[in-house]
């Protein structure tokens, strides 16, 4: 693939660099839907489970739907983008990886300094006393997880319909967004506020702003540049470019 003289110059000498993906780079990995065509979940809407109100009207429900949802996680696995991007990390000084994924895939393959601006579905706090807990599991009578601690509500650590994002985590992406060099707009449509302003914030602060995507999107004009194709061919390849140019550099 050919890129532009600026972007394959952003490869060889960017210091900072800021990622965002989303549901475009799991959907790779086979994490397109978490309903199938059939059965319960394919009638009930996401914003009838995944809101407070429906935890409270009938949490059994929703534990039963968020145990599907990482029982299809556990049955993928990080591809290459994920792959690649973790060790894109462990060449530019200042990497920050946000995501608006919660599958836990980025951590999976090995990126370290993660934003998680939507939760993490393998993390559960209790309602009562805030304690995070990485051990809670639903069991087969469907009883809803208790805090050993308090004896609350547990429920999973993800942003809800009509719940803000964690504010320590977007305003560090921010500030990443604000610093790089060279941002990365990965598997998203970017429409989404807030999120949809860090690529947004990057541009506005002088960074190069690349969009990876399989079309072009409503960003897309105002971008830098627009690579159009899968992220697990794409993102790879970024990287082979920046360890060809890097190679030989101090």
């Amino acid at each position: 693939m050919k890129y532009s003289p600026r972007l394959d110059e952003l490869l060889r000498t960017a210091e900072s660099v800021c990622v965002l993906t989303g549901a475009g780079v799991s959907a790779e990995s086979g994490v397109a839907t978490f309903r199938g065509p059939d059965g319960l979940w394919a009638k009930l809407k996401p914003e009838e489970l995944a809101n407070f109100d429906a935890f409270l009207r009938n949490p059994e429900l929703v534990w039963e739907w968020y145990a599907y949802r990482k029982k299809v996680i556990h049955e993928v696995s990080p591809n290459a983008a994920h792959i690649a991007l973790a060790e894109m990390e462990s060449i530019v000084r200042d990497f920050t990886l946000v995501t608006q994924n919660i599958d836990n895939l980025h951590l999976r393959a090995g990126s370290k300094r993660v934003l998680e601006l939507h939760g993490n579905i393998e993390r559960s706090y209790c309602t009562a006393c805030g304690r995070f807990d990485n051990t809670v599991t639903v069991t087969e009578d469907r009883r809803v997880p208790r805090c050993s601690q308090c004896g609350g509500l547990m429920r999973p650590d993800v942003v809800w319909f009509g719940e803000m994002l964690p504010q320590e985590e977007f305003d560090q992406a921010e500030e990443a967004a604000g610093r790089c060099e060279l941002f990365l707009s990965i598997g998203t449509s970017a429409v989404v506020y807030p999120a949809a302003g860090i690529p947004l914030r990057a541009r506005s602060s002088g960074a190069y702003v690349v969009e990876v995507n399989t079309e072009h999107t409503d960003i897309s004009p105002r971008v830098n540049e627009s690579l159009v194709g899968p992220a697990a061919t794409i993102v790879p390849a970024l990287l082979a470019r920046m360890k060809e140019l890097r190679k030989g550099t101090p």
